[in-house]
């Protein structure tokens, strides 16, 4: 998978603007979900444009870009816009060819980001999609001028941007056979409020911080001292009873090991953190506070965990 990816506007030629900035922050955008894509071994470049000085030449300048690349996608990144209110407006992906495409998008950044899916929405009249070669959607990602969805894009950043990235990470690839799978009921676990694990409780497989910053909140919560009680709730990550002799501790603490974590359509790349849940639950897994949500799930709900996620 290839992927080309800009910020919609330019330095020069705003886009909208209300509680937040479309050309700052999707440019935020664009370089978080990159950053996500690369780290999943996609090739991914990345394009702002800073010279433009008028919308057409905007355009132009954008599609000509995406279409000297070599790359199986095009993405454009934009923040939609209405009028200021207080209410919910939500997220859309818009599409030329790529229903499907802009589906999952637009649902994966609504669940991560707790935002009203707008769905895709078939847009003919868009130069973005008109002109450029390859397969392409664009994004809006929330309104600039609904408070609601302000608020829920800045606590929702991180999550919104791996919403999309996965989308992608899982576009076209052909999977190694699974060395672990798991269907079943599910629960959550880690984080301060996990009152479940006691305040100086580690972790089956990762004894430090530094061995997997990615996981943890920068600083140990309050009267606490163990790691498990340091994860921060909004990561995905997932804990099932592993066989150590299949996949050894060292294999789940690599981050560039991911496990797939299913619920009905929705699936989520997610990183194992611990061993669990016990026997006697009658669960299959714990998630993440934060994976449970964008998944939408209660506990006791059905999940299909998977791992590693390999591929060719």
């Amino acid at each position: 998978m290839k992927v080309a990816i800009s910020s919609g506007h330019g330095e020069k030629v705003r886009g909208a603007s209300e509680y937040i900035d479309e050309v700052e922050e999707a440019r935020r955008v664009v370089e978080r979900v990159a950053d996500e894509l690369h780290e999943a071994g996609v090739l991914v470049n990345v394009f702002h444009d800073n010279t433009s000085t008028s919308q057409q030449q905007n355009l132009e300048t954008i599609v000509n870009w995406h279409n000297s690349q070599d790359r199986d996608v095009d993405i454009s990144v934009h923040f939609n816009a209405y009028q200021p209110t207080d209410s919910p407006m939500g997220t859309e992906c818009c599409y030329l060819t790529q229903e499907d495409l802009a589906t999952q998008v637009a649902g994966n950044i609504s669940r991560n980001g707790n935002l009203v899916n707008r769905g895709p929405k078939a847009r003919s009249d868009l130069y973005f999609l008109n002109k450029t070669d390859a397969p392409a959607i664009l994004i809006e990602v929330c309104f600039v001028d609904s408070k609601a969805d302000v608020n829920e894009y800045q606590i929702n950043f991180g999550m919104i941007c791996a919403g999309i990235a996965d989308v992608f990470i899982m576009m076209g690839k052909e999977q190694y056979p699974a060395l672990f799978s798991a269907s079943g009921r599910c629960s959550w676990f880690g984080g301060p409020q996990d009152e479940g694990v006691d305040a100086d409780e580690g972790l089956a497989f990762i004894y430090e911080y530094d061995q997997a910053p990615h996981l943890f909140l920068k600083e140990q919560p309050p009267n606490t001292s163990g790691l498990a009680r340091r994860l921060d709730p909004a990561v995905p990550y997932v804990a099932c009873r592993w066989d150590y002799d299949v996949t050894p501790k060292e294999m789940l603490a690599d981050k560039a090991n991911f496990a797939i974590v299913r619920a009905g359509k929705w699936r989520v790349l997610a990183w194992p953190a611990d061993w669990g849940p016990h026997e006697t639950t009658d669960r299959v897994a714990d998630l993440s506070p934060g994976l449970l949500e964008t998944l939408g799930l209660d506990t006791d709900d059905e999940v299909e965990v998977i791992y590693p996620f390999r591929v060719k």
